[in-house]
């Protein structure tokens, strides 16, 4: 692992092609669907509201913030936010991004138990991201295996997150389509435009795992290199 390693990019390159694919994928998607303005008219928001009240959620409050593609539902707030081309853009796209975050909100009033593990795993993914590395890199300057061997366990809790994200955000992309179609908001092609939409963004959450899963198992394969060595 000290110096050049050349299977160091056997390992990674797949897992960053994949990624640099899946988020060509979404933005791709994006683009073309933001472009089709759904036939009743709604925005991002409206789409949201409606979505939320039917679920009961009508103290969830729909906020406009800064950027491109920045959605996301704050469960520590509890605030949806939509990013600028989605909150005020009566668009396919920005129906289904916003259907999507809606989707989160209502995981998180149901208990939904993927996403209550990834939300109490954060703090602790915060350490092992920022520090994983470092901890197997200190454990090959100091020859030890056993403080390479911790800080994989802290770099795995990134990947541990990175699957526990999946189910959470498939469900939440389950929930959309079931509300845009159940609420009358969409029709059946529309419908379609928001399945591609969200099943394109699906993709870069697969990419992400599989990513982590590549550099997990260098991590391992190095470590492990290195205690046979000293055997």
């Amino acid at each position: 692992m000290i110096g050049f390693d050349p299977m160091y990019f056997v390992f990674m390159i797949p897992g960053l092609l994949f990624m640099l694919w899946a988020q060509n994928k979404v933005k791709g998607t994006y683009a073309k669907f933001s472009k089709v303005r759904n036939e009743q008219g709604i925005t991002g928001a409206q789409a949201a509201r409606q979505v939320l009240d039917s679920a009961g959620l009508f103290q969830v409050p729909v906020e406009a913030i800064p950027g491109e593609l920045t959605d996301h539902y704050d469960p520590r707030k509890r605030v949806l936010r939509l990013s600028q081309g989605v909150y005020g853009v009566p668009s396919v796209a920005a129906m289904g991004i916003a259907a999507h975050e809606a989707g989160h909100a209502i995981q998180h009033a149901k208990a939904y138990a993927p996403l209550q593990v990834r939300t109490a795993i954060v703090p602790a993914v915060g350490i092992g991201s920022n520090f994983g590395f470092l901890v197997i890199f200190a454990g090959f300057i100091m020859q030890s295996f056993n403080l390479a061997l911790l800080g994989i366990g802290l770099f795995a809790l990134s990947t541990i997150f990175a699957l526990v994200t999946l189910p959470v955000e498939f469900d939440a992309t389950r929930r959309a389509k079931q509300a845009l179609a159940s609420g009358g908001l969409v029709n059946v092609q529309e419908g379609q435009g928001v399945a591609k939409v969200l099943d394109a963004a699906a993709w870069t959450y697969i990419a992400g795992f599989a990513a982590s899963v590549l550099t997990l198992l260098y991590y391992v394969m190095a470590v492990m290199g290195m205690r046979g060595r000293d055997e």
